[in-house]
């Protein structure tokens, strides 16, 4: 079973995206044990600038990242891959017991430090998504890796 943890930079703040969150979690209860972490976003306003927010994230992200996981960066500039890639990458990387872990940076994006300790940095797309939207599609997507990689048809 595939060991896969999110962690994201803040809480999703309206019901409805709890409510996907948690529809998800529930359906990835049979191909994988599923974990979300939630890290404070930081507060952008006159004195801190988005690189200073980047970096206070990126440290909490970084606390948090067990030191042998495979580390997934979502990140706008990253490879854009199919969900049969995805399925393939997590097989591999994941199959043999090793904890796959996404990172969700906040509305600044990802420190460098965070980009530099991932393994790999995909995109979701070319289009911006805010960071609950990105949480809710990634979700959807590791529950069609784990139909994929089963041979169930939801992935069609």
């Amino acid at each position: 079973m595939l060991k896969i943890t999110i962690i994201a930079v803040g809480k999703l703040k309206e019901s409805w995206w709890q409510e996907a969150q948690d529809e998800y979690l529930r359906r990835l209860t049979a191909g994988a044990k599923m974990t979300v972490v939630e890290v404070a976003a930081e507060a952008l306003h006159a004195t801190i600038t988005e690189t200073q927010a980047m970096r206070e994230e990126g440290v909490r992200l970084l606390r948090r990242l067990p030191e042998a996981a495979y580390v997934v960066a979502l990140e706008r500039t990253g490879r854009e891959i199919s969900s049969t890639e995805l399925a393939t990458l997590l097989e591999r990387e994941g199959g043999a017991g090793r904890e796959i872990v996404f990172v969700i940076g906040g509305s600044a994006g990802l420190d460098e430090a965070v980009l530099a300790r991932a393994n790999k940095k995909i995109s979701l797309s070319h289009l911006t998504f805010v960071h609950e939207m990105a949480r809710v599609i990634l979700l959807e997507q590791l529950y069609r890796v784990t139909t994929i990689l089963s041979g169930k048809p939801y992935h069609r």
